[in-house]
């Protein structure tokens, strides 16, 4: 499996970005610490999140290659994933796409930052 990130999305992930902090690629459905509850999503949805290097990854057991590094998923989320993806910003919304073999699978990816104070969401 392969992720690629577009220029401007690279562009606007590339600040949180560092050798002590980690990239998560996570499926929301509500398990683990970075997940948003999924009680009201009725369609697929992931969020990036940014972690320490040292934070527990309990779960996310498979990783994902990508241009800006390895992600780390849940295995089980492979499932709404295919083997070629990417990531596109939307310079109008600032918002992130991600896309795949068979088209979009998330129009509207969330972005969240738990290594800064208050941790930063600008998509949600």
């Amino acid at each position: 499996m392969h992720i690629h990130f577009d220029a401007a999305s690279e562009a606007k992930l590339a600040p949180h970005l560092a050798p002590d902090k980690q990239l998560l690629l996570t499926f929301e459905d509500g398990v683990g610490p970075y997940s948003q509850h999924a009680m009201i999503h009725m369609q697929v949805q992931f969020t990036l999140n940014v972690v320490a290097a040292t934070a527990d990854l309990t779960g996310y057991d498979q990783t994902v290659d990508s241009n800006l590094g390895e992600l780390r998923i849940k295995g089980y989320s492979t499932e709404d994933l295919d083997e070629h993806m990417a990531v596109h910003l939307n310079p109008t919304t600032n918002t992130m796409s991600l896309t795949g073999d068979g088209g979009e699978i998330d129009a509207n990816l969330g972005f969240i930052d738990f290594t800064a104070p208050g941790g930063i969401n600008p998509a949600r």
